[in-house]
Protein backbone atom coordinates (compact mmCIF):
# COMPACT_ATOMS: atom_id res chain seq x y z
CA UNK A 1 0.00 0.00 0.00
CA UNK A 2 1.15 3.61 -0.91
CA UNK A 3 1.61 6.28 1.53
CA UNK A 4 -1.26 7.92 -0.18
CA UNK A 5 -3.12 4.77 0.00
CA UNK A 6 -2.72 4.87 3.45
CA UNK A 7 -3.63 8.13 4.29
CA UNK A 8 -6.58 7.56 2.32
CA UNK A 9 -7.79 4.55 4.40
CA UNK A 10 -6.94 6.02 7.22
CA UNK A 11 -9.01 9.26 7.01
CA UNK A 12 -11.89 6.93 5.88
CA UNK A 13 -11.26 5.07 9.11
CA UNK A 14 -11.46 7.70 11.58
CA UNK A 15 -13.89 8.81 9.51
CA UNK A 16 -16.09 5.97 10.69
CA UNK A 17 -14.32 5.79 14.09
CA UNK A 18 -16.02 9.20 14.73
CA UNK A 19 -19.48 8.38 13.89
CA UNK A 20 -19.17 5.01 16.12
CA UNK A 21 -19.76 2.96 12.84
CA UNK A 22 -16.60 1.65 13.14
CA UNK A 23 -16.82 -2.32 14.34
CA UNK A 24 -14.93 -4.68 16.28
CA UNK A 25 -14.64 -6.84 12.98
CA UNK A 26 -13.48 -3.80 11.08
CA UNK A 27 -10.88 -3.02 13.82
CA UNK A 28 -9.74 -6.90 13.39
CA UNK A 29 -9.07 -5.98 9.32
CA UNK A 30 -7.30 -3.56 9.83
CA UNK A 31 -3.14 -5.25 9.56
CA UNK A 32 -0.90 -4.46 12.33
CA UNK A 33 1.22 -1.70 11.11
CA UNK A 34 4.97 -2.46 10.90
CA UNK A 35 7.66 -0.19 12.17
CA UNK A 36 10.47 1.12 9.95
CA UNK A 37 14.26 -0.25 10.70
CA UNK A 38 17.18 0.56 9.39
CA UNK A 39 18.42 -1.88 6.53
CA UNK A 40 20.02 -5.33 8.22
CA UNK A 41 22.96 -4.81 6.07
CA UNK A 42 23.72 -1.39 6.65
CA UNK A 43 23.17 -1.34 10.41
CA UNK A 44 25.63 -4.02 10.90
CA UNK A 45 28.15 -1.41 9.98
CA UNK A 46 27.05 1.13 12.67
CA UNK A 47 25.48 1.77 16.37
CA UNK A 48 22.38 4.08 15.16
CA UNK A 49 18.88 2.89 16.41
CA UNK A 50 17.37 -0.11 14.36
CA UNK A 51 13.60 0.13 15.39
CA UNK A 52 12.77 4.14 13.63
CA UNK A 53 9.51 4.33 15.40
CA UNK A 54 6.31 5.38 13.27
CA UNK A 55 5.22 7.75 10.96
CA UNK A 56 2.48 9.22 12.15
CA UNK A 57 -0.34 7.51 9.78
CA UNK A 58 0.92 4.38 10.86
CA UNK A 59 0.12 5.17 14.67
CA UNK A 60 -2.82 6.77 14.39
CA UNK A 61 -3.79 3.54 12.28
CA UNK A 62 -2.69 0.97 14.52
CA UNK A 63 -4.00 3.29 17.33
CA UNK A 64 -7.68 2.29 15.25
CA UNK A 65 -6.80 -1.53 15.77
CA UNK A 66 -7.65 -0.91 19.50
CA UNK A 67 -10.86 -2.50 20.45
CA UNK A 68 -11.82 0.02 23.47
CA UNK A 69 -12.17 -2.79 25.82
CA UNK A 70 -14.65 -1.55 28.94
CA UNK A 71 -12.71 -3.93 31.05
CA UNK A 72 -8.75 -2.88 29.25
CA UNK A 73 -7.49 -6.60 30.30
CA UNK A 74 -4.31 -4.98 29.14
CA UNK A 75 -3.75 -2.55 32.20
CA UNK A 76 -3.84 -6.02 34.15
CA UNK A 77 -0.57 -6.97 32.30
CA UNK A 78 1.12 -3.82 32.50
CA UNK A 79 3.29 -3.95 36.14
CA UNK A 80 2.62 0.46 36.73
CA UNK A 81 -1.04 0.27 35.37
CA UNK A 82 -0.97 2.73 32.57
CA UNK A 83 -4.16 3.40 31.23
CA UNK A 84 -3.32 2.02 28.46
CA UNK A 85 -7.09 2.22 26.26
CA UNK A 86 -7.30 6.10 27.45
CA UNK A 87 -3.97 6.99 26.36
CA UNK A 88 -4.38 4.88 22.78
CA UNK A 89 -7.86 6.76 22.13
CA UNK A 90 -6.10 10.24 22.77
CA UNK A 91 -3.51 9.06 19.80
CA UNK A 92 -6.85 8.26 17.25
CA UNK A 93 -7.86 11.50 18.09
CA UNK A 94 -4.38 13.04 17.46
CA UNK A 95 -3.98 14.53 20.93
CA UNK A 96 -0.27 13.58 21.10
CA UNK A 97 0.18 15.48 24.34
CA UNK A 98 -2.58 14.37 25.81
CA UNK A 99 -1.32 10.58 25.51
CA UNK A 100 1.72 11.28 27.11
CA UNK A 101 -0.26 13.21 30.03
CA UNK A 102 -1.99 10.18 30.52
CA UNK A 103 1.20 7.53 30.30
CA UNK A 104 3.02 9.57 32.43
CA UNK A 105 0.26 9.35 35.33
CA UNK A 106 2.24 6.11 36.29
CA UNK A 107 5.68 6.35 34.21
CA UNK A 108 7.91 8.20 33.80
CA UNK A 109 10.24 6.81 31.01
CA UNK A 110 7.97 6.36 28.05
CA UNK A 111 10.37 6.80 25.27
CA UNK A 112 12.72 3.93 27.41
CA UNK A 113 9.70 1.40 27.80
CA UNK A 114 8.18 1.54 24.67
CA UNK A 115 11.70 0.84 22.74
CA UNK A 116 12.15 -2.03 25.93
CA UNK A 117 10.08 -3.55 27.46
CA UNK A 118 9.02 -6.87 26.92
CA UNK A 119 5.14 -5.94 26.01
CA UNK A 120 4.44 -9.32 24.27
CA UNK A 121 4.30 -11.29 27.70
CA UNK A 122 3.13 -8.09 29.92
CA UNK A 123 0.23 -5.46 28.08
CA UNK A 124 0.35 -7.23 24.55
CA UNK A 125 0.16 -10.82 26.39
CA UNK A 126 -3.61 -10.04 27.14
CA UNK A 127 -4.75 -7.67 24.83
CA UNK A 128 -8.15 -8.77 23.12
CA UNK A 129 -6.98 -8.30 19.64
CA UNK A 130 -3.99 -10.86 20.17
CA UNK A 131 -5.86 -13.28 22.02
CA UNK A 132 -9.03 -13.03 19.03
CA UNK A 133 -5.74 -13.59 16.80
CA UNK A 134 -3.88 -16.40 19.35
CA UNK A 135 -0.72 -14.32 18.77
CA UNK A 136 0.64 -11.58 21.28
CA UNK A 137 2.76 -10.09 18.10
CA UNK A 138 -0.76 -9.77 16.85
CA UNK A 139 -2.07 -7.39 19.52
CA UNK A 140 -2.24 -3.75 19.45
CA UNK A 141 1.37 -2.56 19.44
CA UNK A 142 1.21 -0.74 22.85
CA UNK A 143 4.97 -0.41 23.01
CA UNK A 144 5.52 1.59 19.53
CA UNK A 145 2.38 3.78 20.38
CA UNK A 146 4.21 4.10 24.07
CA UNK A 147 7.14 5.26 22.00
CA UNK A 148 5.19 7.37 19.26
CA UNK A 149 4.06 9.67 21.75
CA UNK A 150 6.78 10.03 23.70
CA UNK A 151 9.39 10.84 21.08
CA UNK A 152 6.91 13.94 19.81
CA UNK A 153 8.16 15.12 23.02
CA UNK A 154 11.90 14.99 23.12
CA UNK A 155 12.66 18.63 22.78
CA UNK A 156 9.72 19.53 25.09
CA UNK A 157 10.34 17.77 27.81
CA UNK A 158 8.34 19.32 30.84
CA UNK A 159 9.68 19.53 34.21
CA UNK A 160 6.91 18.36 37.11
CA UNK A 161 6.42 20.66 39.58
CA UNK A 162 8.14 20.16 43.10
CA UNK A 163 6.44 21.07 46.12
CA UNK A 164 7.94 23.41 49.21
CA UNK A 165 11.07 22.13 51.09
CA UNK A 166 10.61 19.03 53.76
CA UNK A 167 13.24 19.29 55.47
CA UNK A 168 13.60 15.72 54.66
CA UNK A 169 16.90 14.07 53.44
CA UNK A 170 16.58 10.46 50.83
CA UNK A 171 19.23 8.70 49.29
CA UNK A 172 18.66 6.91 46.11
CA UNK A 173 21.51 3.98 45.82
CA UNK A 174 21.39 3.56 42.15
CA UNK A 175 20.42 5.45 39.07
CA UNK A 176 18.30 2.69 37.12
CA UNK A 177 15.24 2.99 36.35
CA UNK A 178 13.93 2.06 39.83
CA UNK A 179 16.14 4.62 41.48
CA UNK A 180 15.04 7.46 38.63
CA UNK A 181 10.90 6.90 39.47
CA UNK A 182 11.96 7.25 43.75
CA UNK A 183 13.92 10.09 42.55
CA UNK A 184 11.27 12.08 40.54
CA UNK A 185 8.58 11.13 43.31
CA UNK A 186 10.38 12.05 46.32
CA UNK A 187 11.37 15.37 45.07
CA UNK A 188 7.88 16.27 43.71
CA UNK A 189 6.67 16.24 47.33
CA UNK A 190 9.83 18.29 48.15
CA UNK A 191 12.23 16.07 49.79
CA UNK A 192 15.66 16.44 49.51
CA UNK A 193 17.33 13.80 46.96
CA UNK A 194 20.59 12.86 46.58
CA UNK A 195 21.56 9.57 44.01
CA UNK A 196 24.57 8.07 44.38
CA UNK A 197 26.10 5.96 41.34
CA UNK A 198 29.18 3.62 40.91
CA UNK A 199 29.61 4.04 37.60
CA UNK A 200 30.90 7.71 36.04
CA UNK A 201 27.84 8.04 34.52
CA UNK A 202 23.99 7.53 35.13
CA UNK A 203 21.51 5.64 34.05
CA UNK A 204 22.20 2.26 35.55
CA UNK A 205 21.56 -0.66 32.83
CA UNK A 206 19.71 1.27 30.51
CA UNK A 207 23.13 3.25 29.64
CA UNK A 208 25.71 -0.06 30.31
CA UNK A 209 23.80 -2.88 29.95
CA UNK A 210 21.38 -2.04 26.79
CA UNK A 211 23.57 -0.91 23.30
CA UNK A 212 22.62 2.25 21.56
CA UNK A 213 21.06 0.48 18.70
CA UNK A 214 18.20 -0.26 21.33
CA UNK A 215 18.38 2.47 23.21
CA UNK A 216 20.14 6.12 22.35
CA UNK A 217 22.18 7.14 25.58
CA UNK A 218 20.46 11.03 24.87
CA UNK A 219 16.68 9.41 25.61
CA UNK A 220 18.35 8.65 29.19
CA UNK A 221 20.39 11.74 29.35
CA UNK A 222 17.37 13.81 28.66
CA UNK A 223 15.33 11.82 32.37
CA UNK A 224 18.74 12.49 34.06
CA UNK A 225 18.45 16.27 33.12
CA UNK A 226 14.97 16.59 34.08
CA UNK A 227 15.78 15.24 37.68
CA UNK A 228 19.04 17.66 37.93
CA UNK A 229 16.24 20.45 37.31
CA UNK A 230 14.02 19.21 40.02
CA UNK A 231 16.90 20.07 42.11
CA UNK A 232 17.89 16.50 42.26
CA UNK A 233 21.79 16.31 43.35
CA UNK A 234 23.54 13.29 41.67
CA UNK A 235 27.10 11.99 42.98
CA UNK A 236 28.92 9.77 40.89
CA UNK A 237 31.92 7.57 41.86
CA UNK A 238 30.44 6.51 44.85
CA UNK A 239 30.10 2.99 45.55
CA UNK A 240 27.52 2.66 48.73
CA UNK A 241 29.68 0.35 50.68
CA UNK A 242 32.91 1.23 50.00
CA UNK A 243 32.59 4.96 49.60
CA UNK A 244 30.10 4.71 52.65
CA UNK A 245 27.71 2.56 54.04
CA UNK A 246 24.07 2.39 54.09
CA UNK A 247 24.43 3.20 57.93
CA UNK A 248 27.33 6.17 57.09
CA UNK A 249 24.32 7.31 54.86
CA UNK A 250 22.23 7.56 57.69
CA UNK A 251 24.25 8.68 60.67
CA UNK A 252 26.13 10.54 59.28
CA UNK A 253 25.18 11.96 55.93
CA UNK A 254 21.75 12.57 57.55
CA UNK A 255 19.63 10.87 55.09
CA UNK A 256 16.26 10.23 56.36
CA UNK A 257 15.33 7.15 54.17
CA UNK A 258 17.08 5.14 51.78
CA UNK A 259 15.90 3.50 48.63
CA UNK A 260 18.40 0.68 47.63
CA UNK A 261 18.19 -0.04 43.72
CA UNK A 262 21.50 -1.70 42.70
CA UNK A 263 20.52 -4.00 40.09
CA UNK A 264 21.72 -7.52 40.15
CA UNK A 265 25.00 -6.67 38.41
CA UNK A 266 27.59 -10.08 39.39
CA UNK A 267 27.82 -12.09 35.98
CA UNK A 268 26.77 -16.01 36.33
CA UNK A 269 29.33 -18.12 34.57
CA UNK A 270 28.59 -21.63 33.96
CA UNK A 271 31.76 -23.09 35.90
CA UNK A 272 33.65 -25.21 33.02
CA UNK A 273 36.94 -25.58 32.07
CA UNK A 274 38.43 -22.96 30.29
CA UNK A 275 36.42 -19.71 31.93
CA UNK A 276 39.29 -17.66 32.62
CA UNK A 277 41.44 -17.78 29.35
CA UNK A 278 42.42 -14.30 27.61
CA UNK A 279 39.10 -13.99 24.95
CA UNK A 280 36.26 -15.00 27.46
CA UNK A 281 33.91 -12.26 28.52
CA UNK A 282 31.24 -11.90 30.70
CA UNK A 283 27.96 -9.90 29.08
CA UNK A 284 28.20 -7.14 31.65
CA UNK A 285 31.90 -6.78 31.07
CA UNK A 286 31.65 -6.92 27.25
CA UNK A 287 28.49 -4.20 26.93
CA UNK A 288 29.87 -2.21 29.66
CA UNK A 289 32.88 -2.15 27.53
CA UNK A 290 31.43 -1.16 24.49
CA UNK A 291 28.26 0.75 25.29
CA UNK A 292 29.41 2.79 28.91
CA UNK A 293 32.87 3.46 27.49
CA UNK A 294 32.14 3.48 23.79
CA UNK A 295 34.83 0.50 22.90
CA UNK A 296 32.88 0.73 19.27
CA UNK A 297 34.73 3.55 18.52
CA UNK A 298 38.23 1.78 18.12
CA UNK A 299 41.05 4.77 18.68
CA UNK A 300 38.40 8.02 18.17
CA UNK A 301 37.63 8.75 21.54
CA UNK A 302 37.33 5.62 23.58
CA UNK A 303 37.46 5.15 26.80
CA UNK A 304 38.16 1.55 26.90
CA UNK A 305 40.02 -1.25 24.47
CA UNK A 306 38.01 -4.03 23.44
CA UNK A 307 39.45 -6.90 22.06
CA UNK A 308 38.88 -7.44 17.39
CA UNK A 309 37.31 -10.14 17.61
CA UNK A 310 36.64 -12.70 14.33
CA UNK A 311 34.91 -15.57 15.99
CA UNK A 312 32.37 -14.94 18.68
CA UNK A 313 30.46 -17.56 20.46
CA UNK A 314 27.65 -15.87 22.95
CA UNK A 315 26.22 -18.49 25.40
CA UNK A 316 22.70 -17.79 26.41
CA UNK A 317 19.18 -17.13 24.57
CA UNK A 318 17.93 -13.70 26.62
CA UNK A 319 17.85 -10.24 25.57
CA UNK A 320 21.60 -10.09 27.06
CA UNK A 321 23.03 -12.20 24.90
CA UNK A 322 21.07 -10.82 21.78
CA UNK A 323 22.60 -7.63 22.58
CA UNK A 324 26.36 -8.85 22.79
CA UNK A 325 25.90 -10.87 19.92
CA UNK A 326 24.04 -8.17 17.77
CA UNK A 327 26.79 -5.60 19.42
CA UNK A 328 29.99 -7.98 18.04
CA UNK A 329 28.75 -7.96 14.77
CA UNK A 330 28.84 -4.19 14.95
CA UNK A 331 32.48 -4.53 16.06
CA UNK A 332 33.76 -6.18 13.24
CA UNK A 333 33.17 -9.68 14.00
CA UNK A 334 33.27 -11.98 10.75
CA UNK A 335 31.23 -14.74 12.40
CA UNK A 336 29.03 -14.61 15.55
CA UNK A 337 27.47 -17.94 16.94
CA UNK A 338 24.82 -17.78 19.55
CA UNK A 339 24.73 -21.04 21.47
CA UNK A 340 21.20 -21.87 23.64
CA UNK A 341 20.60 -25.21 25.05
CA UNK A 342 16.97 -24.89 24.66
CA UNK A 343 15.16 -24.50 21.42
CA UNK A 344 14.07 -21.25 20.09
CA UNK A 345 10.48 -21.39 21.29
CA UNK A 346 11.78 -21.59 25.26
CA UNK A 347 14.26 -18.79 24.52
CA UNK A 348 13.38 -15.80 27.00
CA UNK A 349 14.53 -13.02 24.71
CA UNK A 350 12.01 -10.91 22.53
CA UNK A 351 10.93 -12.42 19.64
CA UNK A 352 11.93 -8.91 17.57
CA UNK A 353 15.42 -9.09 19.25
CA UNK A 354 15.44 -12.88 18.11
CA UNK A 355 14.65 -11.24 14.61
CA UNK A 356 16.89 -8.62 14.15
CA UNK A 357 19.71 -10.57 15.20
CA UNK A 358 18.65 -13.10 12.64
CA UNK A 359 18.50 -10.36 10.06
CA UNK A 360 21.90 -9.16 11.26
CA UNK A 361 23.08 -12.34 10.07
CA UNK A 362 24.02 -14.10 13.73
CA UNK A 363 24.19 -18.00 13.44
CA UNK A 364 22.14 -19.50 15.98
CA UNK A 365 22.79 -22.79 16.85
CA UNK A 366 20.05 -24.50 18.99
CA UNK A 367 19.91 -27.25 21.35
CA UNK A 368 23.89 -27.14 21.86
CA UNK A 369 26.30 -25.43 24.61
CA UNK A 370 29.84 -25.29 25.66
CA UNK A 371 31.27 -28.20 27.24
CA UNK A 372 34.20 -26.61 27.75
CA UNK A 373 36.62 -23.76 26.14
CA UNK A 374 39.81 -24.75 24.66
CA UNK A 375 42.87 -22.20 24.60
CA UNK A 376 46.16 -21.95 23.06
CA UNK A 377 49.79 -22.40 24.80
CA UNK A 378 49.24 -18.36 25.59
CA UNK A 379 45.94 -18.69 27.36
CA UNK A 380 43.98 -16.91 24.33
CA UNK A 381 40.91 -18.70 23.93
CA UNK A 382 40.84 -20.36 20.19
CA UNK A 383 37.75 -22.76 20.20
CA UNK A 384 34.89 -23.84 22.03
CA UNK A 385 33.94 -28.17 22.77
CA UNK A 386 30.08 -28.36 22.58
CA UNK A 387 27.54 -30.99 23.51
CA UNK A 388 24.14 -31.09 21.78
CA UNK A 389 20.92 -31.40 23.62
CA UNK A 390 17.53 -32.54 23.72
CA UNK A 391 14.28 -31.63 25.75
CA UNK A 392 13.29 -33.74 28.35
CA UNK A 393 10.15 -32.88 31.37
CA UNK A 394 9.66 -29.41 32.49
CA UNK A 395 11.76 -27.86 34.92
CA UNK A 396 11.04 -25.15 37.98
CA UNK A 397 10.70 -22.58 35.18
CA UNK A 398 7.87 -24.58 33.08
CA UNK A 399 10.45 -24.77 30.12
CA UNK A 400 11.66 -28.10 28.93
CA UNK A 401 14.71 -28.62 30.49
CA UNK A 402 17.78 -29.76 28.53
CA UNK A 403 19.52 -33.21 28.78
CA UNK A 404 22.58 -33.93 27.26
CA UNK A 405 23.20 -36.05 24.24
CA UNK A 406 26.49 -38.10 25.62
CA UNK A 407 29.15 -38.43 22.99
CA UNK A 408 27.71 -35.49 21.11
CA UNK A 409 30.74 -33.33 21.66
CA UNK A 410 32.10 -31.16 18.51
CA UNK A 411 34.25 -28.15 18.08
CA UNK A 412 34.10 -24.86 17.13
CA UNK A 413 37.04 -22.32 16.20
CA UNK A 414 37.11 -19.09 17.88
CA UNK A 415 38.58 -16.18 19.58
CA UNK A 416 36.21 -14.94 21.70
CA UNK A 417 33.48 -16.24 24.26
CA UNK A 418 30.89 -14.14 25.79
CA UNK A 419 28.53 -15.85 28.56
CA UNK A 420 25.43 -14.16 28.93
CA UNK A 421 23.42 -16.90 30.97
CA UNK A 422 22.15 -14.71 33.87
CA UNK A 423 22.99 -12.16 36.75
CA UNK A 424 23.04 -13.10 40.49
CA UNK A 425 23.36 -10.14 42.81
CA UNK A 426 26.61 -8.12 44.24
CA UNK A 427 27.37 -9.33 47.86
CA UNK A 428 28.87 -6.10 48.41
CA UNK A 429 25.80 -4.59 50.46
CA UNK A 430 24.92 -7.64 51.65
CA UNK A 431 28.82 -7.91 53.32
CA UNK A 432 28.35 -4.42 54.65
CA UNK A 433 24.72 -3.46 56.00
CA UNK A 434 24.19 -6.61 58.56
CA UNK A 435 20.79 -5.53 59.54
CA UNK A 436 19.37 -5.60 56.37
CA UNK A 437 17.61 -9.39 55.42
CA UNK A 438 18.95 -11.16 52.14
CA UNK A 439 17.24 -14.48 50.73
CA UNK A 440 19.10 -17.51 50.06
CA UNK A 441 20.04 -16.10 46.50
CA UNK A 442 21.74 -12.70 47.78
CA UNK A 443 18.42 -10.88 47.27
CA UNK A 444 16.93 -7.99 49.53
CA UNK A 445 13.79 -8.89 51.02
CA UNK A 446 11.14 -6.33 51.39
CA UNK A 447 7.27 -6.50 52.04
CA UNK A 448 4.59 -5.60 50.14
CA UNK A 449 5.82 -1.62 50.08
CA UNK A 450 9.36 -2.40 49.44
CA UNK A 451 10.84 -1.93 53.14
CA UNK A 452 13.15 -4.22 54.21
CA UNK A 453 14.31 -4.84 57.30
CA UNK A 454 15.88 -1.78 58.25
CA UNK A 455 13.51 0.80 59.41
CA UNK A 456 14.10 4.04 57.07
CA UNK A 457 15.53 1.39 54.15
CA UNK A 458 13.38 0.70 50.98
CA UNK A 459 14.84 -1.49 47.78
CA UNK A 460 13.39 -2.13 44.57
CA UNK A 461 14.30 -3.98 41.18
CA UNK A 462 16.99 -6.59 40.41
CA UNK A 463 18.02 -6.79 43.53
CA UNK A 464 14.53 -7.57 44.75
CA UNK A 465 13.19 -9.43 42.41
CA UNK A 466 16.84 -11.31 40.42
CA UNK A 467 17.23 -10.70 36.65
CA UNK A 468 14.10 -8.18 35.74
CA UNK A 469 12.44 -5.99 33.22
CA UNK A 470 12.88 -1.88 33.16
CA UNK A 471 9.51 -1.50 33.87
CA UNK A 472 8.86 -3.79 36.60
CA UNK A 473 11.99 -2.05 38.50
CA UNK A 474 9.86 1.23 37.72
CA UNK A 475 6.48 -0.33 39.32
CA UNK A 476 8.49 -1.49 42.52
CA UNK A 477 10.01 1.94 42.79
CA UNK A 478 6.50 3.62 42.29
CA UNK A 479 5.78 1.29 45.20
CA UNK A 480 8.78 2.40 46.90
CA UNK A 481 8.09 6.04 46.72
CA UNK A 482 5.11 6.14 47.88
CA UNK A 483 5.77 4.06 51.07
CA UNK A 484 8.87 6.48 51.55
CA UNK A 485 6.95 9.67 51.08
CA UNK A 486 4.33 7.91 53.53
CA UNK A 487 6.99 7.27 56.12
CA UNK A 488 8.48 10.62 56.20
CA UNK A 489 4.80 12.41 56.07
CA UNK A 490 4.65 10.88 59.90
CA UNK A 491 8.40 10.82 60.74
CA UNK A 492 8.05 14.63 60.23
CA UNK A 493 4.67 14.76 62.37
CA UNK A 494 6.52 13.02 65.29
CA UNK A 495 9.39 15.44 65.29
CA UNK A 496 7.27 18.37 65.31
CA UNK A 497 5.38 17.27 68.56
Amino acid sequence: MTEKEQEKLLKELLQKHKTGKLTPSERFKIPPQDMQEQDPIARRKNVNEVALGYPETNARMEALRCLQCKNAPCVKGCPVRIRIKDFIAAIVDGEYAKALAIIKENSLLPAVCGRVCPQEVQCQQTCTVGLKFKDPTKSVSIGRLERFVADLDQDNESVPAVAAETGMKVAIVGSGPGGIVVAADARRVGHDVTIFEAFHKTGGVMVYGIPEFRLPKAIVQREIDVLEEMGVEIITNFIVGRTRTIEQLMKEGGFNAVYIGVGAGLPSFMGIEGESLVGVYSANEYLTRANLMRAYDFGKGADTPIARSRKVAVVGGGNVAMDSARTAVRLGAEKVYLLYRRTEKEMPARVEEVHHAKEEGIDFHILQSPKRIIGDENSHVIAVECLKYQLGEPDDSGRRRPVPIQGSEFRIDLDTVIIAIGNIANPLIRQTTPRLEFNKWGNIVVDEKCKTSMEGVYAGGDIVLGAATVILAMGQGRIAAAAINEYLAEKKKSLAR
